[in-house]
C-alpha cells in the first residue's frame, strides 16, 4: 500500500493464540525424515539446506511496523512488536521506511511509528544470533515524503548494511535456506544503481503480477483496494493454490492485507482483515501439506502462524 493508506487501519483482534509458544508438531519432513521437535522461534531448522526459499510456505507481515496510531482507527497493522513477531514463526518482514535526516524512520503513510529502522535491526539481528537456522526475508521500501537528506535513499541503506554486513545476503536471486541461515535477505522496492537484494522495483499497483528478472521470478498479489471481501479471498486463494502447483522456483507473495472505504470514504482494514484471516485460519486447517510462498498478512498470531509453518513438514 503507498501514501494512500496514511489513513488505515487495522483494529486489534482479540485472541488466546497471540501466546507465542506453541506445542511443536511432529510431522514428516520434506526430505522425508522425521524431525527433532521444533518450535515457532526455529522452525527452519527442521528444513533441508537444499530447499529453495520459494518452495516454503511462510508466514509474514504486512507493514510490520505500524502499531501506532494517533486517532484510533488511522495507522495500527499489526499487535506484535517485530521481535515478537519472530519469536512467532514470521519470516518475512514489510518494512516502510520515510528518508530523514539521512536516517530511516518506520511510518505508515505520513504517520511516524516511534520506531526506526535501527530498531529494526537490532530485533533482526538479535533474533537471528539466536536462531542461526533462521532466516529473515525483509521487504524495503521507501514510504512518505523524504525530507533534510543529504545522499540517496540508497546510500542511507548501504550505511545501515555496512555496521553489521555479514548479516545480510545482497544477491538478486532466490536462495535456497542453507546459503541464507542467519542473515537478512533483502527483497528491494526502492531504486538502486547496483546488484542489491531480489530486485522487486517493477512493483504493480492493486492487483496480481509477475515480476521477471533473469536472477529471480516473482509473482506478487497486492490487491489492497478492496471493494468486495469475498473477490479478494478469491484472488488470495488463486495465488495459494498457484504457488502450491508451481514445481520452479518462481517466488509467490500473497497479500492478506487490504482496506475498504469506510464511513465519509476513510479507508478501513478491519473489515478486511476480519474476514480474511479466518478464511486463511480455515485453508490452512484443511490443507497441511504443501508450498504456499510468502503470506504477508495484517494482525499475525502464533496459531494462524503455526498452521502456515505445519505445511512445510
Amino acid at each position: 500500500m503507498g501514501m494512500a493508506l496514511a489513513f488505515t487501519s487495522c483494529k486489534k483482534q482479540q485472541s488466546q493464540d497471540d501466546v507465542l509458544h506453541l506445542k511443536p508438531q511432529s510431522k514428516m519432513a520434506l526430505n522425508g525424515v522425521l524431525p527433532p521437535s521444533y518450535s515457532l522461534s526455529n522452525w527452519m531448522g527442521a528444513i533441508p539446506n537444499t530447499t529453495n526459499i520459494a518452495r516454503l510456505s511462510i508466514p509474514g507481515t504486512h507493514d510490520s511496523g505500524a502499531r501506532t496510531e494517533p486517532i484510533s482507527g488511522t495507522a495500527k497493522c499489526q499487535d506484535l512488536s517485530i521481535a515478537d513477531q519472530l519469536t512467532a514463526g514470521v519470516r518475512f518482514l514489510d518494512i516502510r521506511c520515510r528518508h530523514i535526516d539521512n536516517a530511516f524512520a518506520i511510518h505508515h503513510g505520513a504517520i511516524y511509528q516511534n520506531l526506526n529502522f535501527n530498531d529494526v535491526l537490532n530485533a533482526c539481528i538479535g533474533f537471528l544470533n539466536s536462531n542461526p537456522t533462521e532466516t529473515i526475508i525483509m521487504s524495503v521500501k521507501e514510504e512518505h515524503t523524504p525530507s533534510n537528506n543529504t545522499r540517496t535513499f540508497e546510500q542511507t541503506f548501504d550505511s545501515y548494511v555496512a555496521q553489521n554486513s555479514s548479516k545480510w545476503d545482497l544477491g538478486n536471486g532466490i536462495p535456497n535456506l542453507g546459503d541464507v541461515r542467519g542473515k537478512i535477505k533483502l527483497l528491494r522496492r526502492f531504486g538502486a544503481g547496483s546488484v542489491k537484494g531480489i530486485d522487486a522495483t517493477n512493483w504493480a499497483d492493486n492487483t496480481t503480477f509477475e515480476i521477471n528478472n533473469p536472477a529471480a521470478n516473482l509473482k506478487v498479489q497486492d490487491f489492497y483496494n478492496v471493494n468486495d471481501v469475498n473477490t479478494k479471498w478469491a484472488n488470495v486463494e488463486t495465488q495459494l493454490n498457484a504457488s502450491n502447483s508451481d514445481s520452479s522456483n518462481r517466488l509467490y507473495l500473497n497479500f492478506g492485507s487490504g482496506y475498504k472505504a469506510g464511513i465519509f470514504g476513510i479507508p478501513n482494514i478491519n473489515t478486511v482483515s476480519n474476514s480474511i484471516n479466518p478464511k486463511i485460519t480455515t485453508f490452512f486447517t484443511n490443507n497441511t501439506s504443501g508450498k504456499y510462498g510468502i503470506l504477508p498478512l495484517d494482525f499475525i498470531n502464533a496459531s494462524r502462524s503455526q498452521l502456515i509453518v505445519n505445511t512445510n513438514f
